[in-house]
């Protein structure tokens, strides 16, 4: 079939019995980072808002990144940026690995509890939850209430997994061009992907287990999603899943890419970014937990094992996994463990010219 339409491109509380934070997290100081923000600004914040918070209309936010294909991020170790009259302002991973250094009594600490200097962070999408099925039935709905078909071919379920709603609109399903009816289309999808959010009461498989084993080893733990921030903690509430998470990222938090919610969730977890391990599904969020210095493990599941050969770490399920299994992923990675290191190169010695005497 062809198509010649043309479209754009694409902190719960814990009880005190068993975790507990004994030092207040950091103030990570930018110099003139909160004054030049501008637009392009990153919010560390844990307050959860109350539940009673809804719109106008009475209905829960809905996130405008829901379908959209994120950029990877920090290709190049940038972290944030922002703009202020003398020149952009500029933060990069290095610079929060550095500022973010453990020191002094919380070196000793970590010393002596190692399992508490690591932070996890969980993405959302097919590692919390199984938001591939609810994307393929969002999908199907829409279909049904327009009169159209999907065709049933792993090409066509793949992009409709990956790639942009608007893309997949005018350029896979070819339903119409870029327009007041594409819009049209997005905004109701989204909707009907909230209505089957809401459905939503299991987590992924073993992964409960795995969260109360990190509880009680008191590892900090992180989600991020494109979730507006509501919605996704009515999610996490309904699973039981809600007290494992001391740090949530949502699209309230304005993080431009995949990294950069790794990031983020690294500075409100207070760990530098290398002291993290990231849980993914996709190839591209892998990719973008090594641009942030981070560990990946792997979930196969989504996509086949083949595709994510480049992790630390792949398993088939949450029930492979142990908190050993956190202590090896960094047994090799020490003070010089793949750091620059200056040689010195001593300058050999000046050859001299032997000269004998001979007395008669």
């Amino acid at each position: 079939m062809e198509c010649t339409h043309s479209c754009s491109a694409l902190t719960p509380t814990r009880g005190p019995s068993q975790f507990r934070i004994t030092t207040p997290p950091r103030q990570l100081k930018i110099p003139g980072l909160r004054k030049a923000w501008g637009r392009k600004r990153v919010v560390v914040r844990n307050k959860a808002p109350s539940s009673n918070e809804h719109d106008s209309n009475g209905a829960y936010p809905t996130s405008k990144n829901l379908f959209m294909q994120e950029a990877i991020g920090a290709e190049h170790g940038e972290a944030f940026e922002a703009y202020r009259p003398n020149g952009p302002l500029k933060v990069d991973v290095d610079f929060l690995n550095d500022r973010m250094r453990e020191s002094g009594l919380q070196r000793i600490r970590y010393a002596m509890k190692p399992d508490e200097a690591f932070g996890l962070i969980f993405s959302w999408d097919n590692v919390v939850a199984d938001t591939r099925t609810l994307r393929i039935d969002a999908w199907n709905q829409l279909a049904s209430e327009e009169g159209k078909t999907i065709p049933k071919d792993g090409e066509t379920q793949r992009w409709m997994l990956s790639a942009g709603a608007e893309y997949v609109l005018c350029k896979i399903l070819c339903w119409g061009e870029a327009g007041n009816e594409v819009e049209r289309l997005k905004m109701r999808l989204s909707e009907i992907f909230y209505e089957e959010l809401l459905k939503l009461q299991a987590p992924m498989d073993g992964l409960k287990e795995w969260l109360e084993a990190l509880y009680t080893a008191g590892v900090p733990c992180a989600v991020a999603s494109s979730l507006d921030r509501q919605n996704l903690l009515a999610a996490l509430q309904r699973m039981g899943l809600r007290k494992y998470f001391q740090a949530i990222v949502s699209d309230e938090d304005g993080m431009e890419s995949i990294a950069q919610r790794f990031l983020s969730a690294a500075v409100k977890l207070d760990r530098p970014p290398s002291k993290c391990v990231v849980f993914e599904d996709d190839p591209r969020g892998i990719t973008a937990a090594h641009n942030c210095t981070m560990m990946a493990v792997a979930l196969i599941g989504s996509h086949p094992a083949y595709e994510l050969v480049q992790a630390d770490l792949a398993v088939a399920s949450f029930n492979e996994l142990s908190v050993i299994n956190l202590r090896r992923l960094f047994a090799n990675k020490g003070c010089e463990f793949m750091d620059l290191q200056k040689q010195n190169v001593e300058e050999s010695p000046s050859k001299k010219k032997l000269i004998i005497d001979t007395l008669f």
